[in-house]
């Protein structure tokens, strides 16, 4: 349960933008998205990415509206609590010790307005086709929820350091179990099948 007041919208309407309409802003559109919607309350939505990198994979975005991480602040907390604790809840009767969970939030997404991601790590998708897509979710460009708000609680914003998390798109991919280097995208899908090592 929230227990704090929530901020005011940010000022940064995402309706009013310039851009309206842009691939990049339909987070929005995507909320209103019966066929995608799993769960919805006063504060928050959950929504199936449409685009799933794994067998499990959905998105949990605030009714606020807020363009970013840069423009979350600590009043902020309490909502981004929610998230985590509701998005946790949800996938429990998914999740396993043999199909783990991730949760947290891209360095530099793709889409406006702020959402996490709570994807399975078996990471089972004929979506899942590039190195970006597999270093987005498995190097330091993923931001665990838990640091995105211990940086909201200690220092009242969330840093970024843009240029370091582009570079981590580009390294070598390695499986997120053995830590051992692939030499594509194919390869590695069948790599993790059979690889059953703990994190």
């Amino acid at each position: 349960m929230l227990k704090r007041k929530l901020p005011a919208e940010s000022v940064n309407n995402l309706q009013s933008s310039s851009k309206k309409g842009h691939w990049s802003m339909g987070l929005k559109a995507s909320m209103n998205d019966t066929e995608l919607t799993v769960y919805k309350d006063d504060y928050i939505v959950i929504i199936k990415d449409k685009f799933p990198k794994a067998k499990y994979h959905y998105l949990i975005l605030p009714h606020q509206t807020i363009n970013s991480l840069k423009n979350l602040s600590k009043d902020h907390l309490p909502l981004l609590q929610h998230m985590d604790v509701t998005g946790r809840n949800f996938v429990s009767k998914f999740s396993s010790s043999s199909v783990p969970f991730r949760f947290g939030y891209h360095a530099i997404p793709s889409m406006s307005h702020v959402h996490m991601h709570a994807i399975s790590e078996d990471f089972d998708s004929p979506c899942l086709k590039t190195k970006k897509h597999w270093n987005s979710f498995t190097t330091a460009y993923f931001i665990n929820s838990k640091d995105v708000m211990k940086q909201l609680e200690d220092s009242g914003k969330v840093a970024v350091d843009q240029s370091k998390a582009a570079e981590l798109l580009k390294i070598p991919l390695k499986c997120h179990r053995c830590k051992k280097d692939q030499k594509n995208i194919p390869t590695l899908k069948t790599h993790i099948q059979l690889c059953h090592k703990s994190q």
